[in-house]
């Protein structure tokens, strides 16, 4: 990361934009928090490259038994997700939506 204040340019530009709101929107400026930051759009440009292609292809194939198997690159959304929220977490990010609390409208 040469000059802290830009995205990295090897991000998407979905995850550059991410970065640009979130650096912002939470003053993120210290090395480990732009460390941090930059981990989670890695691996939010991961998940996304694998959701691309899970899309594409399907999400289960036959293997060489011609039995439908889980496409492999589910693990790997998987994985790069938790990745991606485990860092947002590591940056006290709240990732959690805001639920509503007592009963639901009309019950």
């Amino acid at each position: 990361m040469k000059n802290s204040v830009d995205a990295p340019k090897h991000l998407s530009a979905e995850a550059r934009r991410w970065w640009r709101r979130l650096k912002e929107e939470y003053g993120i400026q210290d090395a480990g928090g732009l460390l941090l930051l930059l981990t989670a759009m890695e691996s939010f440009d991961r998940m996304r490259s694998a959701q691309a292609a899970i899309a594409e292809e399907g999400a289960s194939r036959p293997d060489r038994f011609a039995q439908l198997r889980a496409h492999p690159l589910l693990s790997v959304e998987r994985d790069a997700r938790a990745a991606m929220l485990a860092a947002l977490k590591a940056l006290g990010l709240d990732v959690s939506p805001v639920k509503n609390i007592g009963r639901p409208p009309g019950s």
